[in-house]
Parts: structure tokens; C-alpha cells; sequence
């Protein structure tokens, strides 16, 4: 049983076992193995899982699938997805397979899955597997091996931390929902010198106190709860895999992740002047905006939202970081490697804190210049749906910018359509609504230079448009 559905943009992601079984899961990994033949990739993979009661079954039925399609497969145990993506290089191996369901709540499973690294799957590669697999085209072979790799965990946090220790006193709550960054982040911090407040650091896959997702605001209220009550300098908190990073800072205020991601662009633009910088179209417009960025002649790319894409785009224009509002960031040569891992994104924050000796988070973020949006926002539309809906939501705010109607009272000045549609107003305030890749939701994005008000005002606007949708259903957050 394999729901095709599962196929999504740049991973795979089910419910398991409603949407696919075990034997289903089989038929994948020879559908996984089939695809690395067929491109020409050394039968060789490395194959990791996250902390979930399920996953070590789906990882085992995969590797079985692999192993019948002829391929060496090297599991490296329980892993981050950074960690399985390090693993590329660490072992020297051309493809990787991680089993996790992301930040997708208890009741998905998935694979995350590459070839070229630091690359992951992108809409062709996934195009090409479903087609694989769905169309029973999986091709047996000899030569399947199996080889537990230990001793890869150590690798990747001796990577992470290098010759790096902190030269200044730093306190931070490390928040870790239980999942399975809680076996990684509080032993990173350590080592760099950082004195943890742990957060929801023991391992347990029920998640009894959240879902671990660094964007959903009932995380971030908790980071700020403990930030508040330790006196902590910032608290950082990863998602379930542990490719991506949130941040709350001294007083307790949430920094969205696209705006964590200009203060790091402002701190690197000093070290690497002229560098290019990828941001996905759900971030701020400060990545083009920013006077201090600009300062230090820095490129703003604006491309499409998925980990997949980022870090496609990330090499192929030879940029030194993407920066996703879900809080991936992808920090290339000689930072990182590329892939998003939000340990590393740990890192580098610490240390841009030690490059600032006198400057507090909230002294960051204030420095910024202001502005006001919302969170990530969620209406449920059917996987089966909402491409189409989208599609058709899309014409019609092209439409109404070439009606010269306006949105929130202001000129629309253009529509980008890169990735759904972020409707930019006169005032650089803007607005998008595009399919999430990895869920049956649309995605709703809004900022403005000027005013929480007009913040406000962009979303109804927009939401409007929305609302001509019948199938479009409620949102998991809002404003």
C-alpha cells in the first residue's frame, strides 16, 4: 500500500500505516535502489532514522528494499537529518536515505533522500521515483549488503565544533520538544562552552509536552517562558530532525526565522562582503531592503520555499547561505557544507555572539530595521486540491494587480509567481499564499514596513481572495 500522494515535491511523507505499510515501504527502497542504477550512482547508501517508535521499522523495511535492489547500504543508526547528510562526506558515499517525518506530527513517517551531495530530491528526482515505484518498475539485483556503521554521531559533532570556544559567558535554553535533537544540542553547547537550560531535552517519542517545530508559536511561547524564567542570554529550539533552528532572545521575544536569518546575514556580509544570499519567498524583504546589507554590496536571490530547492539554488548561483523563513538555513563553503542542519546554525550564532561581545539578541533584533508580519500560516486544503486551488488563486491576484486594484489600500507594484504568489505592494509590504510541499495545507505569509495594522490589513485583503475557495479550510494559526 503506497498512497501517491506520499511523492511530494523535493521528499516523501505519509501517514503511516493509513497511507502506506511496510511492505509498501520495501517497494520504495527498490524503487530507491532501481533509480540509483538507472542515473549511473556507485551502488552505495547511507541510511539514518529519527527518534520516533516507528521509524527503526520503516528504516529496517527500507533497507531490505535497498538491499534488494542491489545496494550497499552503511546505516549509521539513530541520526539527525544533518547527520545523515554529513554522512556523505564523513564515509565518502554518493547517495543517503533518512527516515523521519520532519517536524510533521506523531503519525507521519517519510524519507528524505539525495544524491548529489549536499542536494536532496527535487520535483524531477521525485517525479522519477514515483513513477518508479507506483509503476512496479523496482529491478532486483545481486550484490545487496548491509554494514552498521558506528562511531558517525562523534564525527559529525567533532565537525560542528571544531577549534571553537566561546570567549564570552553564554546561557541558553536549549529546547529540543523531546525529539531527537535532545541526544545532539545539549552536548554541542557544552562543548563549545555554553552553560545549557535544558528545555525538553529527555528523549521521548510521544512528544508529551509539543510537537518539536520551531515555527509553531506554542514552542516558541515556551522558549520564551524559559527564557524569562532562567535569565538566559537566547534560546535556541530544533525541530524533529534537527535541520532547522528557532530563536527566542533575552526578553523573551520570538525572532522570526527569516529575520534571525538577516542578523546572520548582516554579521557574515562583514566577514564576506559581495556575497549573494538565497532567501525563499515566504522571508522578509529586508534580504534586499537592508541598508547595512547593502552596505557591504550584498545580492538578495529570492527563490522557492523547500529545503530541496534552497539548497539546489544555494549551489547553483554559488552563494555563501539560503536563508528559509521555516528556520533551514543553508550555509555553504567555507561555513558549511550546504545541506541545512540546524546544530551548525547553532554554531554560527554562538559564534557570531562571541564576534559581539557587547551586544545582547535583543540588541540584534532591535538593530534591525522595523517591520511587522505574521507567522506561518496554515488553511487545510486536500493534497489532492490544493495545486489546483492554488493555481486559480494565483490568476486571481495576477488579476487584480493588472485591474490596478489594491490590497490593503496600496498599489500593487508586482506579483511574483516563482512559487505560488507573493503579491508585493508599493511600499515593499507584501503578501503570499502558495501549496505546502509537505502537507495538505496552503501556506500564508504577510509583512509590512509600516504597521502591525497594515500587517493586519494585507492579510484580510488577502485572505479574501482565498476565501472564494470553498475547499480552502481552517487555518492552525492565525493572527
Amino acid at each position: 500500500m503506497i498512497a501517491p500522494t506520499g511523492f511530494r515535491e523535493y521528499d516523501a511523507r505519509w501517514k503511516y500505516p493509513d497511507e502506506i505499510n511496510l511492505p509498501g515501504i520495501t517497494a520504495l527502497g527498490l524503487g530507491l535502489g532501481t533509480q540509483m542504477h538507472k542515473r549511473g550512482i556507485p551502488p552505495v547508501i547511507a541510511v539514518g532514522n529519527d527518534y520516533r517508535d516507528y521509524s527503526l521499522s520503516i528504516k529496517n523495511a527500507l533497507i531490505v528494499g535497498l538491499m534488494q535492489a542491489g545496494i550497499h547500504v552503511k546505516d549509521i543508526g539513530p541520526a539527525l537529518s544533518p547527520m545523515a547528510y554529513f554522512s556523505q562526506f564523513h564515509l565518502d558515499v554518493p547517495a543517503v536515505a533518512m527516515v523521519t517525518a520532519s517536524h510533521n506530527p506523531n503519525g507521519w513517517t517519510g524519507v528524505k533522500m539525495g544524491f548529489d551531495r549536499p542536494l536532496t530530491h527535487g520535483p524531477d528526482e521525485m517525479g522519477e521515483l514515483r513513477d518508479i515505484v507506483l509503476q512496479g518498475q523496482g529491478q532486483a539485483r545481486d550484490g545487496g549488503k548491509y554494514e552498521f556503521v558506528d562511531g558517525v554521531q562523534k564525527a559529525y559533532l567533532d565537525d560542528l565544533v571544531g577549534d571553537f570556544k566561546m570567549s564570552r559567558p553564554l546561557k541558553v535554553v536549549c529546547a529540543t520538544g523531546n525529539g531527537t535533537a535532545s541526544a545532539f544540542a545539549p552536548e554541542l553547547f557544552e562543548r563549545i562552552g555554553v552553560e545549557v537550560i535544558p528545555s525538553h531535552n529527555e528523549l521521548d517519542y510521544t512528544f508529551p509536552n509539543y510537537n518539536p517545530n520551531p515555527e509553531a508559536m506554542e514552542m516558541l511561547h515556551d522558549m520564551a517562558a524559559s527564557v524569562k524564567a532562567s535569565g538566559a542570554d537566547f534560546a535556541l529550539g530544533f525541530d524533529g530532525d534537527g535541520d532547522r533552528c528557532g530563536v527566542v532572545d533575552d526578553e523573551g521575544e520570538e525572532i522570526f526565522a527569516d529575520k534571525v536569518g538577516v542578523i546572520m546575514a548582516r554579521d557574515l556580509a562583514k566577514l564576506y562582503p559581495g556575497s549573494t544570499f538565497v532567501a525563499d519567498v515566504k522571508s522578509t524583504g529586508l534580504f534586499a531592503s537592508d541598508p547595512e546589507l547593502q552596505k557591504h554590496d550584498i545580492k538578495a536571490d529570492y527563490w522557492k520555499t523547500g529545503h530541496s530547492h534552497m539548497k539546489r539554488r544555494v549551489k547553483e548561483i554559488g552563494a555563501l547561505a539560503g536563508f528559509e523563513k521555516s528556520g533551514h538555513y543553508f550555509l555553504a563553503e567555507p561555513i558549511g557544507r550546504g545541506y541545512d542542519c540546524g546544530m551548525r546554525v547553532a554554531v554560527e550564532i554562538c559564534k557570531l555572539m562571541d564576534r559581539n561581545p557587547d551586544m545582547k539578541m535583543s540588541d540584534l533584533r532591535k538593530a534591525l530595521p522595523k517591520t511587522y508580519s505574521t507567522p506561518t500560516m496554515s488553511p487545510h486544503c486536500a493534497d489532492t486540491e490544493k495545486y489546483d486551488v492554488l493555481a486559480r488563486l494565483v490568476d486571481k491576484l495576477v488579476a487584480k494587480h493588472k485591474a490596478g486594484e489594491t490590497v490593503a489600500g496600496r498599489a500593487i507594484k508586482d506579483v511574483v509567481t516563482v512559487n505560488g504568489a507573493r503579491v508585493i505592494l508599493d511600499n515593499g509590504g507584501w503578501g503570499l499564499v502558495r501549496a505546502s510541499s509537505n502537507t495538505p495545507n496552503l501556506v500564508v505569509v504577510c509583512e509590512s514596513p509600516e504597521s502591525d495594522a497594515e500587517m493586519r490589513a494585507i492579510f484580510k485583503d488577502i485572505d479574501a481572495v482565498i476565501r472564494t475557495e470553498p475547499s480552502v479550510g481552517d487555518y492552525d494559526q492565525t493572527i
